[in-house]
């Protein structure tokens, strides 16, 4: 599958997904960390597991970002309930969705110009 992108949103963007990866630039990430300024590859806890520690790469945005979207893989999964209560501590929401759906709403946040940061699961 193939995402559009308008231009608005500067940064990296997911254009779309192959091998079973998100295809980034000329990268595919199996498990993906996002923000405006930069994509890493990723080797995530379970879900369950996941900790805001796991996340710092993400927190160290100046500004922080507005949000996190949290994609879980194939199907939804709810992190910790102490994973968004840390968050929300340092004033970071988050939205927990499957993987292809964050990476889609990644694509759409970004080009309206959004400030956030993406931790996306394998698909």
């Amino acid at each position: 599958m193939k995402l559009a992108r308008d231009g608005a949103g500067n940064g990296p963007m997911i254009a779309g997904f192959a091998r079973g990866g998100f295809r980034v630039d000329d990268n595919i990430y199996t498990a993906l960390l996002i923000t405006p300024q930069r994509a890493d590859g990723w080797a995530p806890p379970p879900v369950e597991a996941l900790t805001v520690g796991g996340l710092a790469p993400l927190l160290t945005l100046d500004p922080a970002p507005e949000f996190l979207l949290l994609g879980t893989g194939a199907t939804l999964s709810h992190p910790p309930r102490a994973l968004v209560d840390g968050l929300a501590a340092q004033g970071i929401g988050v939205e927990v969705m499957d993987s292809r759906a964050a990476a889609r709403a990644w694509a759409v946040l970004r080009g309206e110009g959004r400030w956030i940061a993406g931790a996306l699961y394998p698909l």
